[in-house]
């Protein structure tokens, strides 16, 4: 902890500034955004199943837009990227708090998800991949508690919003905030992070496209992104109804939610360790196992009488969504360079992206068909463990290196 300490103290103002957009990635995040979902279904006048499908489509269309933006990182300056997606990010967050059709809704939700969760986190990670090499690990994991951070402190400051004013308040503000940001940003140096820059220039469409199929084509990629996707598909769908389970085996909702401090202090101290092991044991080594304890905590979840088994799902699920962004996006360093690695990154990005817009739709569509509590988290812990199996062939895979 002490190295973690130094490094942090040394390179304060780099890695803050990845922890700033994790931090502000929230915006577009699902937990935020469901914050709102009462309300809209009312005003809208709409079920809760219509938005459901609105939302997995905007999803979806944002995780394919990334394809063609992502890549800018790579070559255009930090900041003029970062500017334009904070931007974005808040024009979108205002426009949610105007729409009054649901035209406008649509195109705010694709705008949140696209900017928000795509891409605030995708430059945050790409720039600081590409910028530290010996501690890349130590400094992901700083960057990384941005998304503890803003778990922990925005939720409860946009539902005071609503209840003080209402939810379109709420939004508005949230775009206001991020402008305010903007202008700080105005006057923070980046020029650190554009000596990684490519001399390329802008790739053509063609040569795009001809990345993205050397991507997929690896056997690595079908090692590495399945884990991504299942990742992130398991923990949103079962995160996206955890009190519809909770009240399925008539635990206590209160309590429950109490718990949610466990797995947010279990995951800060899994981001911060999972760095500092990347940084000793290589991420290739630590993505053969980081599945392990979610994949195990979806059985006490799903077969526990007592409500500790649900106490359990949260701390094991806490370790690995701990360690995943550190993981996950350093191995895309080790294992294909840094050279191109936003344009390889947005195609994990645009997976990881869509596999969150699925995982709700697929589990709510079990659910509407009455499929027992139990037998879906035994479905999803058999997608996991397959996964799991899955990654360990990483072992054999060959080092890229810039």
């Amino acid at each position: 902890m002490t190295d973690l300490y130094y490094f942090f103290k040394n390179n304060f103002r780099k890695v803050g500034f990845g922890w700033l957009l994790t931090f502000f990635s929230s915006f577009g995040q699902t937990f935020l955004i469901s914050l709102y979902v009462p309300e809209i279904v009312r005003d809208f006048q709409i079920t809760e199943g219509t938005f459901g499908a609105i939302y997995a489509g905007c999803t979806v269309i944002s995780s394919i837009v990334m394809l063609t933006v992502g890549h800018t990182v790579d070559h255009k300056p930090v900041k003029k990227v970062t500017a334009f997606t904070i931007f974005s990010l808040a024009f979108s967050s205002i426009l949610l708090g105007f729409s009054y059709h649901i035209g406008l809704l649509f195109i705010a939700l694709i705008g949140l998800r696209l900017t928000g969760q795509g891409l605030m986190s995708h430059i945050s990670m790409t720039v600081i991949s590409k910028y530290f090499d010996k501690n890349r690990g130590k400094a992901l994991s700083i960057s990384s508690l941005g998304y503890s951070m803003g778990e922990a402190i925005l939720p409860v400051i946009i539902v005071l919003l609503i209840g003080w004013f209402d939810w379109r308040i709420a939004s508005i503000a949230s775009g206001c905030a991020l402008l305010i940001y903007l202008i700080r940003l105005k006057f923070t140096n980046l020029a650190d992070f554009d000596k990684q820059l490519s001399g390329e220039g802008r790739p053509s469409t063609l040569s795009l496209l001809k990345d993205y199929k050397n991507v997929v084509f690896q056997k690595k990629f079908g090692i590495m992104m399945p884990a991504s996707f299942a990742l992130s598909f398991t923990i949103t769908a079962i995160f996206f109804y955890q009190y519809v389970f909770v009240e399925d085996k008539n635990w206590s909702v209160q309590l429950y939610a109490t718990f949610f401090t466990v797995y947010a202090v279990t995951r800060f101290l899994f981001s911060l360790f999972g760095g500092m092991w990347v940084d000793k044991y290589t991420a290739k080594v630590l993505f053969r196992y980081f599945l392990i304890p979610l994949t195990l905590g979806i059985l006490p979840f799903a077969f526990m009488e007592s409500i500790i088994g649900a106490l359990l799902l949260l701390i094991m699920a806490g370790i690995t969504v701990g360690m995943s962004g550190t993981v996950q996006t350093a191995l895309i360093a080790e294992m294909y360079g840094t050279a191109k690695m936003g344009a390889i990154r947005s195609v994990f990005t645009m997976f990881m992206v869509l596999s969150t817009a699925l995982g709700p739709l697929l589990v709510g569509f079990l659910i509407d068909l009455k499929i027992p509590f139990s037998t879906i988290m035994l479905i999803l812990f058999g997608l996991m463990a397959l996964i799991c199996l899955n990654s360990l062939r990483i072992k054999n895979e060959k080092y890229l290196s810039n």
